[in-house]
């Protein structure tokens, strides 16, 4: 049988917060497998991602048969065309096992079994966070456990070569090597573009803001420091990118604001933006702190009293 590429069982016990956790490329075990040097998380096929597509639902369990059947489909896809393929689901008996090894052997693949051995006590600990839907049953959760257990001696009888416990996995290694993937894609040293002058937004507000940032750069409304703005509809807001703040070369953002001072000025009045909650807090209404307005000044009670005193 050819080891390469591999198919990865992967026997999970439910529920678990992480689930992804599990998804680990054979190259982190400690013990040399000849596998590709990654996979991508296209390579993983979840009964709940199933579920979910058939039912918009990830816990509406009527709909499991069709997602076991789904998820078949696509794991022969896949290995018609020998790619490294992970299943993320229970598989704790020896009949969910049974057509996914088949499958391996019929096309030359190597099943893999990943064993997780958590107690179930933790497994039904764990269920705390789950919505409704997704909380499997305690007794389900004990008998899942039981047949886990049971399971470990007949694995290699029924096909499995293979059998790695998920403790003894490497896991922080392809952890970082997904993290410097991305960090390289970001600054453009994967030989790509990169984020290029969105990293800046990205780091102060958060990716979720990038579709919606757009450059101003024939705009002049900042006293020469470059504008940008963020639209959805017919709500908007105009920043600026300070690249001197208080004269001490320090770079950040200023949201435009309503004058504090006079509802009807034609000046610009500029607040600090630290992070996304700024941006709401201006949109809504109450950002009122270290507002400058180009013509009444700061809103601070020192300039407001010189004000009165001058008129």
């Amino acid at each position: 049988m050819n080891a390469h590429p591999v198919l990865t069982l992967s026997q999970v016990l439910p529920p678990r917060q992480d689930r992804h956790s599990e998804l680990i490329h054979p190259s982190a075990l400690r013990h040399p497998v000849s596998t590709p040097p990654r996979h991508a998380l296209t390579s993983a096929r979840s009964a709940s991602t199933r579920r979910s597509n058939r039912e918009d639902d990830a816990g509406d369990q009527s709909a499991t048969g069709d997602a076991v059947a789904a998820l078949h489909l696509l794991l022969e896809a896949r290995m018609r065309r020998r790619l490294f393929t992970v299943i993320d689901a229970t598989n704790v008996t020896a009949a969910a096992r049974e057509p996914l090894v088949a499958a391996a052997k019929r096309h030359g693949m190597l099943p893999i079994a990943v064993v997780v051995a958590t107690p179930g006590s933790i497994c039904i600990d764990r269920q705390g966070p789950r919505p409704a839907n997704r909380t499997v049953p305690k007794d389900v959760v004990a008998q899942q456990h039981q047949a886990m257990v049971a399971s470990h001696r007949t694995l290699k009888a029924e096909g499995f070569p293979e059998i790695v416990f998920s403790d003894s996995l490497c896991r922080l290694l392809p952890l970082l090597e997904r993290l410097s993937g991305v960090r390289q894609a970001d600054l453009g040293l994967d030989g790509s573009d990169g984020l290029g002058d969105l990293l800046l937004p990205r780091r102060v507000f958060g990716p979720e803001i990038l579709p919606l940032w757009r450059w101003k750069d024939s705009s002049n409304i900042a006293g020469g420091d470059r504008v940008a703005e963020i639209r959805l509809g017919q709500q908007y807001l105009t920043l600026a990118l300070r690249t001197d703040i208080d004269g001490e070369s320090d770079i950040g953002f200023d949201v435009a604001v309503p004058c504090p001072h006079d509802d009807e000025c034609t000046g610009r009045a500029w607040a600090p933006a630290y992070s996304i909650t700024s941006l709401f807090r201006a949109l809504n209404g109450d950002l009122d702190d270290d507002i400058v307005c180009t013509v009444h000044g700061p809103n601070n009670g020192d300039a407001q009293d010189e004000r009165e005193v001058t008129d």
